[in-house]
């Protein structure tokens, strides 16, 4: 039997090419990539990325032991500050190590001298609190190169004068006891001018880089305008041991203060209600910044570059034309080599309702619907044309004789609606 598959498909003419075909779309096309080449065309930057990784954490592993920030009395490093610890340490002085401001302000006292190793690094509030913990403690508190960010709130009064000059040995240049004693001593960095009671140490154009503030509460403020001095690699140089000494030695107790970023005053409101966090990209060193600007170049750059790897999309005739008829003719035997009468029948009631339903008006969307449908139909027809629901909506028939009639009922069917 070879005429009953010929019907499934549309009607049309023999001329015409078919582009349509009611198989499911695979779901992939040969353009779609396969995870084997996803995986080859990723391993390289895979590959970078674990290294960098694994890279990190092998530097930070190596210097973790024993390696601290600058200024830190636990490192050992040229800018560390282990070895003058150490020397207060073996003269009775107890240091205690404080990176938040609360352990800072708590901490002070007439017994007390307060080290801020970088007050520029505090906030407004931060500093504002500091001063007014610090002050009536009748201790003594050393800035380490306070600059224009800090000088208001924590020596108000003093000014600091560009440009910063080298740090070289200078002449003390004041009656200061401790300034007298040291002598000769590295120093420079940031200079200062103020109206208020002071000694005056190590000028440089008559503006001197250490200056000592007295108050009122029998404490006083020392201001040094380069952190060198206490510095493991120029400890030992000049009078530089001895400054530091006498400066950071003269109360039994040594509160060492690094201030942090992660100290929750510095971030969100402080306590006199302003917004601490305008000034954290301040904090943030300008390497940081460019390097973050320009990995976010980088990767816009990148996913540009994936995109149009491929190219636009090209149009290209097809290489062969199909005609219709021989497409007809090819589904019909796949349908009847593999005994599919269920499908062939289905798709020849399913465009036999789609044909109907567009001669008679209904919506295509409800051309597969038995109440929008048959009552359109018989309206159309005579009193004895066949059982429709049976006809368009039945069984699956069971033999290829069935399948035949089936095919021929139905082209009855949209001819006699064609012709009422």
């Amino acid at each position: 039997m070879t005429t009953a598959p010929q019907h499934p498909s549309t009607s049309s003419s023999p001329d015409h090419s078919v582009t349509t075909s009611s198989a499911p779309l695979p779901s992939g096309t040969s353009t779609s990539p396969t995870p084997h080449q996803v995986w080859k065309r990723a391993r390289g930057v895979l590959l970078v990325l674990g290294v960098l990784l694994l890279a990190g954490v092998v530097l930070a592993a190596l210097q973790s032991g024993g390696r601290h920030g600058r200024l830190d009395p636990r490192s050992a490093d040229p800018h560390g500050s282990r070895a003058v610890a150490e020397l207060l340490k073996e003269r009775g002085v107890t240091i205690r190590v404080v990176t938040t401001l609360a352990e800072a302000t708590a901490a002070t006292g007439p017994d007390t001298t307060l080290l801020v190793t970088s007050p520029n690094l505090l906030t407004p509030s931060q500093q504002r609190s500091l001063h007014s913990a610090a002050t009536p403690s009748r201790g003594r508190t050393v800035l380490v190169a306070p600059g224009p960010p800090s000088l208001p709130a924590l020596a108000p009064g003093v000014r600091a004068v560009p440009p910063s000059v080298p740090v070289t040995p200078r002449e003390p240049g004041c009656p200061l006891p401790a300034a007298a004693t040291a002598g000769r001593v590295e120093l420079g960095g940031l200079r200062y001018t103020t109206s208020t009671p002071h000694d005056a140490c190590y000028p440089t154009e008559d503006r001197p880089s250490l200056l000592r503030l007295t108050t009122s509460h029998a404490g006083d403020t020392v201001l040094l305008g380069a952190a060198d001095l206490l510095h493991n690699e120029r400890l030992a140089h000049q009078g530089n041991a001895s400054l530091a000494l006498q400066l950071l030695g003269s109360r039994p107790q040594l509160v060492w203060y690094l201030p942090s970023l992660d100290d929750p005053s510095a971030t969100g409101t402080g306590s006199d209600g302003q917004d601490t966090t305008a000034g954290f990209l301040s904090h943030v060193p300008s390497g940081w910044i460019w390097g973050t600007l320009q990995l976010a170049v980088a990767a816009v750059l990148a996913a540009l570059w994936r995109a149009r790897r491929l190219g636009p999309v090209v149009t290209e005739r097809l290489p062969v034309v199909i005609h219709a008829s021989e497409t007809t003719e090819g589904r019909a035997r796949l349908y009847l080599r593999a005994g599919a009468r269920d499908r062939a029948a289905s798709t020849l009631r399913s465009a036999t309702r789609a044909r109907l339903a567009s001669l008679l008006g209904v919506p295509a969307a409800q051309c597969d619907s038995p109440t929008a449908l048959l009552p359109a139909v018989s309206t159309r027809l005579a009193d004895t044309s066949p059982d429709l629901n049976s006809l368009l909506f039945g069984p699956t028939p069971s033999h290829d004789a069935d399948l035949i009639r089936l095919a021929d009922e139905l082209d009855a069917l949209e001819r006699e609606v064609r012709a009422s």
